[in-house]
């Protein structure tokens, strides 16, 4: 039964691995469209070929995203977290829930969450976004469905699978060896679970600063849109994570960002 279980981890932890690599691939034409001189001035900096580049940063990211996956699954089934969906599957057991009205219920929510942000990019921080939609109004459609996977299946994989289920797991250890109330393996607490959610989230919001900051400068409003807006996803993509597993993370943020790089450049 042990060696079945951890069979069934690793076969949930290559399918979500070889999902997120072919994510990193799709987003390419998205990243060289909206900052085409990042792959230019790295393949000067290295004196290589821009195709090297390439080749490295995806082995890379393969790399990176291999790691976050399996150490992401490994610590998720110490807090009763993880892929229900997938396992289910594997084990060929019944699903966990009604599939069609959890999708139609976190399809909902991606669409009213992309509504608020579009609101807020337009009357909150209309002066930074004027200048985004100018440089994004360029990129084919195509490009920004392809980017919407990365954004759905790697992010998700890095920041909930992995960043918060690790720091979720570093609060619950400090938390008991400092109580004498010691807590089950499985447990996870509402003050675990919200501490480690709005510190992915903040992250979640500062990593953008990086890539951001090739396309325009970091004033403060812009800093503070960055980390509001992206902060606003990750608070409710962990939420999915939580309550339904990574799939539906996945789900909701795939939905969200087709909607921020297909539905609105289309409508407007």
């Amino acid at each position: 039964m042990l060696h079945k279980a951890k069979k069934t981890n690793v076969s949930a932890g290559m399918i979500l691995w070889l999902a997120s690599s072919l994510s990193a691939v799709a987003i390419l034409p998205y990243v060289t469209a909206l900052a085409p001189g990042v792959l230019a001035g790295a393949a000067q900096e290295m004196q290589i070929s821009v195709s090297t580049v390439i080749v490295i940063s995806l082995v890379q990211s393969c790399i990176l995203l291999g790691i976050a996956t399996f150490t992401g699954l490994w610590a998720a089934k110490r807090l009763s977290l993880g892929a229900p969906l997938i396992d289910a599957v594997l084990n060929k057991r019944p699903l966990p829930y009604d599939l069609k009205k959890t999708s139609s219920h976190v399809i909902a929510v991606s669409l009213a969450t992309g509504a608020v942000i579009y609101v807020l990019e337009m009357n909150v921080f209309s002066s930074v976004s004027a200048q985004l939609a100018i440089q994004s109004s360029e990129i084919e459609l195509w490009k920004g469905i392809l980017a919407s996977f990365y954004g759905g299946i790697a992010e998700e994989i890095q920041l909930r699978l992995f960043l918060l289920s690790g720091i979720a797991l570093a609060i619950r250890y400090v938390a008991n060896t400092m109580s004498s109330e010691r807590k089950g393996a499985g447990d996870l607490t509402n003050g675990v679970f919200w501490t480690a959610n709005v510190l992915t989230a903040v992250l979640f919001g500062l990593l953008h600063l990086p890539v951001t900051a090739e396309l325009m400068p970091l004033t403060p409003l812009f800093v503070t849109r960055i980390i509001l807006l992206n902060g606003i996803v990750g608070l409710i993509a962990g939420l999915f994570y939580r309550n339904r597993g990574i799939e539906m993370a996945i789900l909701f943020h795939f939905i969200l960002d087709l909607f921020l790089h297909v539905l609105v450049p289309v409508l407007t």
